[in-house]
């Protein structure tokens, strides 16, 4: 007969990791990756580059930890997971992107960089001196996922056109990292659509889906981002990744959740199609 306790059944799920900050609302940074990484199957861990007090309505402070304590943060990971894929978010500072660039050097795994330079709610991120220390990051990207205003921002070209998404994509090659996707909700494309493109340095691949009509867009960018790492660390393709990882954040996006006095955020919770 049972005396009633339960012997546990170990399972090994794959591993990804985040470095990013926080957002003590939940919608974006830190949370929002180890959210997305859960429902997708992955076990999530995490590297704090900074704290932001932050909701639905804007950032009211940032505070970046120390270096050291990023470095330290890394290499107790490193040492004990086998991590699948990284992600990378908000990194605010040069001294922060140079020591996470360092990390990277370290360990081999695909990595995601999502260059947050502006939060949904128009507050920068992203100190003007730690764009030019993302070179080094971008020489290990094995994907990089800026949306229209930040390629802009970085490449001087507006992806707006085949042959703009073009030169900004080689401005990334040129810089070393592998793959890019334009993200395509800042353009308008006429016909209520989104389009997303991703480029590799052999082939284009488009991906076209409704554009939601909403204002709660806030984390989608970490979201999306962290989905396809998700994947990356489940053994998908890049593109199967990018794939599913937008699949995500259209679902999310579609049924957002309606919290805060702001304008909300996507929803973690909503339902998709691998429930």
């Amino acid at each position: 007969m049972s005396d009633g306790t339960l012997s546990p059944t170990p399972e090994t799920p794959p591993y990804a990791l985040t470095i990013a900050s926080t957002d003590s609302g939940g919608g974006a940074g830190i949370q929002a990756d180890l959210k997305t990484m859960t429902r997708l199957g992955v076990y999530g861990g995490s590297v704090i580059v900074g704290v932001t007090s932050q909701n639905t309505r804007g950032v009211a402070d940032t505070h970046v930890l120390p270096t050291e304590t990023v470095r330290t943060q890394f290499d107790a990971v490193a040492d004990d997971f086998d991590i699948g894929a990284i992600k990378l978010g908000m990194l605010a500072t040069a001294e922060a992107v140079e020591t996470v660039a360092e990390c990277l050097s370290e360990y081999d795994a695909p990595t995601v960089v999502d260059p947050v330079m502006v939060a949904t709610s128009g507050d920068r991120l992203l100190d003007d001196d730690a764009i030019d220390a993302y070179d080094d990051i971008f020489a290990q990207a094995t994907l990089v996922t800026p949306n229209a205003d930040e390629a802009a921002e970085l490449t001087g070209h507006v992806p707006d056109s085949p042959e703009a998404i073009r030169e900004v994509a080689d401005w990334f090659f040129e810089r070393g990292a592998d793959a890019v996707l334009l993200k395509g909700g800042h353009v308008e494309t006429g016909d209520g659509t989104v389009v997303d493109t991703l480029v590799t340095r052999e082939e284009t691949t488009t991906f076209t889906n409704p554009r939601v009509d909403t204002d709660r867009t806030h984390g989608s960018g970490c979201t999306l981002s962290s989905a396809i790492a998700a994947g990356l660390a489940r053994g998908d393709d890049l593109e199967t990744a990018v794939e599913r990882g937008i699949e995500f954040t259209q679902s999310a996006l579609a049924a957002p959740a309606d919290v805060g006095q702001g304008a909300g955020s996507v929803n973690h919770l909503a339902d998709f199609g691998d429930d």
